[in-house]
């Protein structure tokens, strides 16, 4: 007697089919082939003891387990239920014909009760895509994988349950709530709690509206911290397509928590600077996304940003690019999404007080340099907004009079980002001005001949490079789409150029 189950495979973030084969034969043995790994071969151990739980015994014949297709190495505890499922389908528990267009995940307890499972949105999302109609899984993971639309989600608790509704016993599926509505709630800090640094606000809106990475460089209580933490108040709501996206990926990490549906609020991600490389990009023995992909459709904020580990720090510089991080090692190759803004902040010396008059820099000039020397040209290259922030005057941290609310910069955000909708209507992969390759800035960036010429005298008095030239024309876009032109003015390119503090040599110039 042959029995199929149908099973998948977490590969990266996206999940594979996986085709379990369940045979008997004359004899006592028990072999499970198609490249487990050793939480896949102990299953043994963890289903036999479930089986006995729940009155039911392993088939007194040599079973044979095949996990097709045998090349893909099947790694986790998430086969306990399929494997179970096969092998009660073979020794007559359960009857066969429930078992089309079914699939099946899930760990097994001693007794046979089901936990919880990571990737359970991607296995829906594979189920969805191939057409399959239901998928059996723990009852923690039932409301995260029902928000995928057109497919039947079940989640039991325990072995008992699974034989149940395999034998034709009605048990409903998850019901979970309409998740059309995404989260338009402020979130984080208010802007209106900030005193002063109206210029530094501004560039923020700017960063938020376009998508543009954004380095903030000052002395210690200058605010940087603080201004960071307002920044998810004024970023757009993520759309549906977003939601699914960024929930697969704290899914897949582990990171949802049991019960959790949809993520509806972009991510704010800030690890401390002592994080390792693979711990900010991903992988490692058993793969997993790292703090750039959990960040994805959010913010990576990196707080003191010379105190990072300065080859961890030049990992960013493809997926910056890219806004995909490629992880390749000796046994797999794999692709973690990665478009996330960078919003970083930073001291001008290790005492913090360069430049600043009130407080003298005790910092000899060596110091200073090896402590900005941290941060290579190349990946400064790819920061779009390099602010420069003073200390708040004793008179703006008394006024009582609050400052401009994140609720009213939001609208001017919202109103930027939906021109840039309209804009991109036929680039798909395209959300925002700083997602536009070099094609795409000739069609929508268009300049008059004053900014060309004020760009022109920019490049060359900065010595900027090329990339430093197609982000300025990116801010520009943005800053043009704020103040509703269809081109960008030559005041936009004054303003863009601005923002690139540190092309100009030195911080304080």
């Amino acid at each position: 007697m042959l029995v199929e189950v149908l099973s998948a495979a977490i590969s990266g973030v996206e999940a594979l089919p996986v085709q379990i084969e369940v045979g008997l034969s004359r004899g006592i043995r028990f072999s499970l082939v198609g490249l487990p790994d050793n939480a896949v071969k102990e299953s043994h151990e963890r289903i036999t003891s479930a089986l006995r739980c729940n009155n039911m015994d392993l088939p007194r014949h040599q079973i044979t387990i095949n996990m097709a297709p045998a090349d893909l190495r099947k790694e986790g505890t998430a086969y306990d239920l399929p494997l179970a499922v096969g092998i009660m389908a073979a020794g007559g528990f359960v009857t066969q014909e429930t078992l089309k267009d079914t699939l099946f995940m899930g760990e097994l307890s001693l007794d046979g009760h089901l936990r919880a499972i990571r990737g359970a949105l991607a296995v829906a999302l594979l189920a969805s895509r191939t057409g399959i109609k239901r998928l059996v899984v723990p009852a923690e993971n039932g409301l995260e994988a029902a928000v995928v639309e057109g497919l039947e989600v079940y989640g039991l608790k325990g072995l008992g349950e699974v034989v149940d509704y395999l034998n034709g016993k009605p048990i409903p599926p998850v019901q979970t709530k309409d998740q059309k509505d995404i989260d338009t709630r402020l979130i984080g800090s208010d802007f209106g709690e900030v005193k002063g640094q109206e210029s530094e606000k501004r560039a923020i809106e700017v960063a938020c509206a376009g998508g543009h990475n954004l380095l903030m460089l000052g002395p210690p209580g200058a605010g940087k911290t603080m201004m960071a933490k307002c920044i998810p108040s004024i970023l757009p709501p993520m759309s549906r397509t977003e939601a699914l996206e960024t929930t697969v990926i704290h899914s897949v990490a582990g990171k949802l928590g049991s019960g959790k549906s949809l993520i509806t609020t972009r991510p704010f991600r800030a690890p401390h600077h002592s994080i390792s490389a693979i711990a900010l990009i991903g992988g490692g023995g058993k793969p997993q996304p790292g703090e750039i992909s959990l960040a994805h459709n959010g913010i990576l904020f990196l707080d003191e940003l010379p105190e990072f580990q300065r080859h961890v720090l030049e990992v960013l510089r493809q997926p910056l690019e890219d806004r995909v991080i490629q992880v390749a090692r000796a046994n797999y190759h794999l692709s973690y999404p990665a478009n996330f803004m960078l919003v970083a902040s930073m001291n001008p010396c290790p005492c913090g007080h360069y430049n600043d008059q009130d407080h003298p820099c005790v910092c000899t000039p060596g110091q200073i340099r090896r402590y900005l020397n941290k941060l290579s040209g190349p990946l400064l290259d790819r920061i779009d907004l390099q602010l420069a922030l003073t200390p708040v005057p004793f008179e703006k941290l008394t006024e009582r009079q609050r400052g401009e609310s994140s609720e009213s910069i939001r609208k001017r955000v919202l109103a930027a980002r939906e021109r840039q909708a309209e804009r991109f209507t036929k680039e798909p992969a395209v959300f925002c001005n700083a997602m536009m390759t070099a094609a795409m800035l000739k069609q929508y960036a268009r300049i008059n001949h004053k900014g060309i010429t004020l760009l022109q005298a920019a490049m060359q008095k900065l010595h900027l490079s090329a990339r430093a030239y197609d982000r300025i024309l990116k801010m520009g876009r943005t800053i043009a789409d704020l103040g509703g032109h269809d081109d960008i003015e030559v005041e936009d390119i004054a303003e863009a150029i601005q923002y690139r503090m540190l092309d100009k040599g030195r911080w304080g110039d």
